[in-house]
C-alpha cells in the first residue's frame, strides 16, 4: 500500500507539472495581479467576499483550488470529471489552450487548498502572488499529514499543516493578511519579505444574527448580509477592509452583490414553515466551532442542530469529536440530531443525559425522525458530512431550491445513490 501511495503522489505532481507548464504560457500573457486566498476553513467565503467588491475587475477560481484545478482554470478549461477519455482530451487540448487562450481581467483571485502535502508549496512557487490572505489554520485533512509526522520532519500534524500553509506567505511579493489571534500563523510569517498585517476578533465591535440575515460593526464600518453568516466572518471582513485599502478601491458595505456559496450558512424555507440554515458543505473543528457559535447567538426560538461526522481526521478523530460535544453543549440548542458512526461513537456519549439528543448512523434514519418530530416552529442548523444536503433536499418547502444546495453535480449524485439516497 505504501508503494501504491508513493506512486500516486509522484504521478500527481508529475502530471500537475505538465498542466502547469502550458498554463504558465497563458498566465504570462495575462499577467494579472494575483490575490491568493488560503486557510483551513473560510477560503471560499473569503473569495466570495472579494468577488462582491471587485466584481468583473477580477477572474475567480471558483471550484478550482488544487494544482490541477488552478491550471485548468487559467486555461479556461473544465477540470477533471468523468471518464479516462476526458483525461486524454485534457492532455491533448492543454498545449493549444496554452498558446491561444488567456483571461483579460486585471486581478486573479485564486483559492489555494492545503489538503495535499507539498501542493501549496507547488502552487505558491508558481503563482508568486502579490497578496496572500491566510484566513485560518487548523486540523483540516489532518489524516494526510500523519505520514509527514511519521517521517520525522515535524513533531505533530499541527506543525506540518502550519508549514504547508506558510509556504504561500513565504512566496508572496507584497502583502500578507493573517489572523493575529492564531500564534502559529504569527510565528509562521516572521521574517518573510512581504508586509504582514494582522487582524483580530477584537476588531468586531458588534454582531447580530437572525435566521435570514446578519449585521456586523467594525469601528465605523457597518456590514449587512442577507444570510445568517457566522461571527467568524468578522475576521474576514477586517481582512477585506485592509485589502480594499491596499488596492485603493471603495467598499460596498451593504454587500448587495454577496452570495454565500452553497452549503455555507444559507437560509432556506422548509416544510411546515421550518427555517433551515444550511452549512452542510464540509466540517472540521474550526468550521464546526464557527457555526455553533453562530447558533448560540442566533435570534430564534426552538434551535435544533443536525450534526454530521468530521472526516479525514486520522488518529485525532476521537479527540476532535469529543471537542465537538463540548462545543454543542456551549451552543445550548433545544435539540441535537447526530448523523454518522463517528458522532455516535465519540460525541453522543458526552451529550447523553445533558441535552436532548438523538443519534443515527444513516441520513435516512435522521430524516425519518425529523419528518416525524418537527412542528414548523423550529430553526434547523445543519453542519457536517454524511450527505446532510440530501436531508435538507427532502425538507425543502420549494423543491426548486435544490440548486442552492452543495454537491449537485452528477458525480456526487451517483455517490449519494450508492448510499441509497435518492
Amino acid at each position: 500500500m505504501k508503494v501504491v501511495a508513493k506512486f500516486k503522489k509522484r504521478f500527481y505532481f508529475t502530471a500537475a507539472k505538465y498542466f502547469k507548464f502550458f498554463a504558465n504560457w497563458s498566465l504570462k500573457r495575462w499577467h494579472p495581479r494575483v490575490i491568493a486566498v488560503t486557510g483551513s476553513a473560510g477560503k471560499t467565503t473569503m473569495l466570495s467576499l472579494i468577488e462582491a467588491q471587485l466584481g468583473n475587475k477580477a477572474h475567480y477560481s471558483h471550484n478550482a483550488n488544487s494544482a490541477f484545478g488552478i491550471a485548468f482554470d487559467i486555461l479556461g478549461m473544465r477540470g477533471i470529471t468523468g471518464s479516462k477519455l476526458h483525461w486524454i482530451s485534457l492532455i491533448l487540448k492543454t498545449p493549444w489552450r496554452g498558446l491561444r487562450f488567456r483571461h483579460r481581467e486585471k486581478f486573479y483571485v485564486v483559492e489555494i487548498d492545503g489538503e495535499r502535502p507539498h501542493e501549496t508549496e507547488f502552487i505558491a512557487e508558481w503563482l508568486k502572488p502579490e497578496v496572500t490572505i491566510w484566513v485560518s489554520l487548523g486540523r483540516s485533512h489532518a489524516v494526510f499529514y500523519e505520514q509527514e509526522v511519521a517521517s520525522g520532519k515535524f513533531k505533530d500534524v499541527d506543525e506540518a499543516i502550519a508549514h504547508e500553509f506558510a509556504m504561500l506567505p513565504l512566496c508572496t511579493r507584497k502583502l500578507v493578511l493573517i489572523d493575529n489571534d492564531n500564534p502559529s500563523m504569527v510565528e509562521s510569517v516572521k521574517g518573510i519579505r512581504a508586509k504582514v498585517l494582522g487582524v483580530s476578533k477584537s476588531m468586531v465591535d458588534g454582531y447580530t444574527v437572525y435566521p435570514n440575515r446578519a449585521e456586523f460593526k467594525l469601528g465605523k464600518n457597518h456590514f449587512s448580509f442577507k444570510n445568517p453568516v457566522p461571527k467568524d466572518i468578522g475576521i474576514q471582513l477586517a481582512m477585506l477592509i485592509k485589502l480594499m485599502d491596499y488596492l485603493k478601491l471603495p467598499i460596498d458595505y451593504e454587500m448587495g452583490n454577496f452570495q454565500m456559496p452553497p452549503g455555507r450558512s444559507n437560509y432556506l424555507l422548509g416544510e411546515k414553515g421550518i427555517k433551515i440554515i444550511d452549512s452542510s458543505y464540509n466540517a472540521h473543528i474550526i468550521s464546526m466551532a464557527s457555526v455553533l457559535e453562530m447558533a448560540k447567538s442566533l435570534r430564534a426560538s426552538h434551535k435544533w442542530l443536525v450534526i454530521g461526522d468530521i472526516i479525514d481526521q486520522g488518529s485525532i478523530e476521537a479527540s476532535e469529536h469529543e471537542k465537538l460535544a463540548h462545543l454543542i453543549l456551549e451552543a445550548k440548542p433545544e435539540r441535537v440530531i447526530l448523523v454518522g458512526r463517528r458522532t455516535a461513537r465519540y460525541t453522543y456519549p458526552l451529550l447523553k443525559g445533558k441535552i436532548a439528543v438523538e443519534s443515527f448512523k444513516k441520513p435516512q434514519e435522521a430524516l425519518r425522525y425529523l419528518k416525524k418530530s418537527i412542528s414548523g416552529q423550529e430553526t434547523l442548523i445543519f453542519k457536517g458530512s454524511q450527505y446532510l444536503e440530501w436531508i435538507i433536499e427532502k425538507l425543502l418547502a420549494n423543491p426548486e431550491d435544490i440548486v442552492q444546495l452543495p454537491r449537485q453535480d452528477l458525480a456526487h449524485k451517483k455517490r449519494r445513490a450508492s448510499w441509497g439516497l435518492k
